[in-house]
């Protein structure tokens, strides 16, 4: 047993219905392998506990490991490359770098710096985009049970319209996510991912492939692209017969409970119907859509359908790891939009970048929040003396402007420690 004393932030109960931020000073968690078994005041836990080691965390701000529920593993090194619109920045930036994974060594370098990049940044969680040849989403399965964060992935498929060394068969794609699956999902912290790049690249035939392979791996996700640039829309409604880009996979059975879309910027109506009643959830991606001119994304007609929405940091057209700096362009992007637009509060931003993306994930029972009962993935900010952030945070009125100040100014130089299920990352 170990007792953890400081400052805690979460959100528990969801800001969006009415839930507030919950804060804890000079609080005591208790946990035991891993799992939080006690939670109150530091002088009622350590009285309960006498005899436990306590580590001190007091002098900053302790909160959820951050879930990101979109990130590329082979795009890392393209991080950056800015003034294009998502096709044209597909072609130039980020394919090249996904054919380069087809050599195994450059994937696991890609990979080691990869999964450390998140780790760094307090994500102790992530739905990632894996790579489409299977020896790379070997490695990056590797290098993240090496770190040990939570990562749910797969192989990456398509059939057209990217560079020829991309495309995979039907069959091929079957046989090589269904070895995949075997191999990774529920060993360690690792699940599996059906992953589609997005119906774009893929025929209705390598779709129903991709069902298939859902069904018959129990408890995967399924991911992809959904609805982010216009001139995209456009090309999928064209191929798919002018049908919306929601219908393309949910014609094949690929949108439900267990479906994570990222983007979404232009959905209709009927789309936003469709995911809320298919219970999907969408990953917005802020500082993507800002770089990429995608557009503004419409959070609150996302939030009158019902429909679930987290945050993702979408390396490599996002620009870094942070999902403190994803939170603030959420906010931005909201204000941009006026009446439009959904106010949000340091609550709503903690709680989009771990509760609803833990919610996302399917593993709000585990992760999230820090209530009793839950794996301890924590991570302590604590600004370096003296830096704007310590300054800013010294002159708040309470925690939760000091949360604010620390998604306005916070960077994963500020996190000086992560725990993932109780243990301490060393990366």
């Amino acid at each position: 047993m170990t007792i953890f004393r400081g400052t805690f932030l979460d959100t528990p109960d969801n800001p969006f219905t009415g839930g507030d931020l919950r804060v804890d000073t000079d609080a005591g968690v208790l946990v035991t392998d891993g799992t939080i078994v006690a939670r109150g005041t530091f002088a009622d836990v350590r009285r309960a506990h006498p005899a436990e080691p306590v580590v001190d965390l007091t002098g900053g701000l302790v909160l959820p490991g951050f879930v990101d529920t979109h990130v590329h593993f082979p795009q890392i090194r393209a991080v950056g490359g800015l003034g294009l619109p998502l096709l044209e920045w597909l072609d130039k930036y980020a394919l090249p770098e996904e054919a380069r994974m087809a050599d195994a060594s450059y994937a696991a370098g890609v990979a080691s710096e990869f999964v450390r990049g998140l780790a760094a940044a307090g994500t102790t969680s992530a739905l990632v985009f894996g790579a489409h040849y299977a020896d790379a989403v070997d490695v990056l399965f590797s290098a993240a049970s090496e770190v040990g964060l939570r990562v749910t992935s797969g192989l990456v498929v398509s059939d057209r319209l990217l560079r020829p060394e991309l495309h995979t068969t039907p069959d091929r794609a079957y046989r090589e996510s269904l070895a995949l699956a075997e191999r990774w999902h529920g060993v360690g912290r690792n699940r599996y991912a059906v992953t589609p790049r997005f119906s774009l690249s893929c025929t209705d035939e390598l779709l129903a492939v991709c069902h298939d392979v859902l069904e018959e791996v129990p408890g995967a996700l399924f991911t992809s692209h959904l609805n982010e640039n216009e001139a995209e829309i456009a090309a999928v409604s064209e191929l798919f017969g002018g049908c919306d880009y929601v219908t393309t996979y949910d014609r094949h059975g690929l949108v439900d409970r267990r479906s994570v879309l990222a983007h979404n910027v232009h959905p209709t109506d009927v789309e936003l119907k469709l995911l809320a009643n298919a219970g999907a959830s969408v990953a917005h991606c802020p500082t993507s859509n800002a770089a990429l001119g995608s557009g503004l994304f419409p959070l609150t007609r996302h939030l009158q359908y019902g429909v679930r929405v987290a945050l993702g940091s979408d390396v490599g057209a996002g620009t870094g790891f942070s999902l403190l700096k994803e939170g603030l362009q959420a906010y931005f992007a909201q204000q941009l939009q006026a009446e439009d637009g959904h106010p949000l509060s340091a609550a709503h931003l903690l709680h989009l970048v771990t509760t609803a993306g833990a919610d996302a994930l399917g593993l709000s029972s585990e992760i999230g929040d820090l209530s009793v009962g839950k794996r301890f993935d924590a991570q302590l900010l604590r600004p370096a003396e003296g830096s704007p952030l310590a300054v800013s945070i010294a002159h708040a009125d309470d925690p939760e402007e000091a949360l604010a100040r620390t998604f306005t100014l916070g960077t994963p130089a500020d996190i000086r420690a992560v725990w993932i299920n109780g243990d301490l990352l060393h990366t």
